[in-house]
């Protein structure tokens, strides 16, 4: 019996219209809280203004600039966010038909400082000029149906070719072992070494490249620096 009345209380209870004054003041109640907004605390504060000083430090002092879209025979194909950059240049003339590829990273290595027991005059030489940054590149050339590949270091005056490489285009018969071969660069001939660098310097990549490469990515390094500290501080700012 205690439990039939109790549930006819709550039912009344729940069918009973509320009073216009409970009504208003539940609302109001709603209406307040839904418009109260946390406070910013001062590490949001804090995080905020040093990001602040970090975009307006690189876009006085270390602008990026529009990157250029070719160099020489090349044109570049970059996307932003991405951390490596690709040129390609179609031959003409003689070697007609064939394409040129480049595939460079940003900056992933630099050489080690020079050691406490080197002459004075080197150490302080090496410290004025800074650290001597890396960048990784594949090189394909394409002609029909075959693609000779270089892996190559890239220093800002210098391009070195480490490994040389054969295989068919579009992966056709990569897997077995004649259509695939690769050679360390340093364990060539004399000969055959010149003539993979004049290979080379003809399709334009060379130390110049090196050269383009570096103030490009240097300048693409700003460029994603800034993107991001921005991205963040939007974040924040919300």
């Amino acid at each position: 019996m205690a439990r039939a009345i109790l549930r006819r209380a709550l039912s009344l209870s729940a069918a009973a219209p509320a009073t216009p004054r409970v009504a208003a003041a539940f609302a109001s109640t709603s209406s307040s809280s839904s418009a109260i907004v946390p406070p910013r605390s001062p590490l949001d504060d804090r995080l905020h203004r040093l990001l602040r000083s970090e975009i307006a430090y690189i876009a006085e002092r270390r602008p990026p600039y529009p990157p250029p879209r070719s160099f020489k025979s090349f044109a570049v194909e970059d996307r932003p966010g991405e951390q490596w950059v690709r040129l390609r240049a179609a031959r003409r003339g003689a070697e007609a038909g064939e394409e040129v590829k480049v595939e460079a990273t940003m900056f992933d290595g630099a050489t080690e400082p020079l050691p406490e027991d080197a002459p004075l005059f080197h150490r302080v030489e090496s410290l004025e000029r800074g650290p001597r940054l890396h960048l990784s590149l594949i090189v394909e050339v394409t002609r029909a149906d075959r693609v000779l590949g270089f892996i190559c270091s890239a220093w800002p005056d210098e391009l070195a070719v480490r490994h040389v490489l054969t295989l068919r285009a579009g992966g056709a018969g990569a897997g077995s072992g004649s259509d695939r071969g690769g050679r360390n660069f340093e364990k060539l001939g004399a000969e055959e070494r010149e003539a993979v660098t004049k290979f080379l310097k003809e399709r334009e990549v060379d130390e110049e490249l090196a050269g383009f490469l570096h103030d490009y990515m240097a300048n693409k390094e700003n460029m994603e620096l800034l993107r991001w500290l921005k991205t963040v501080e939007s974040f924040l700012h919300k």
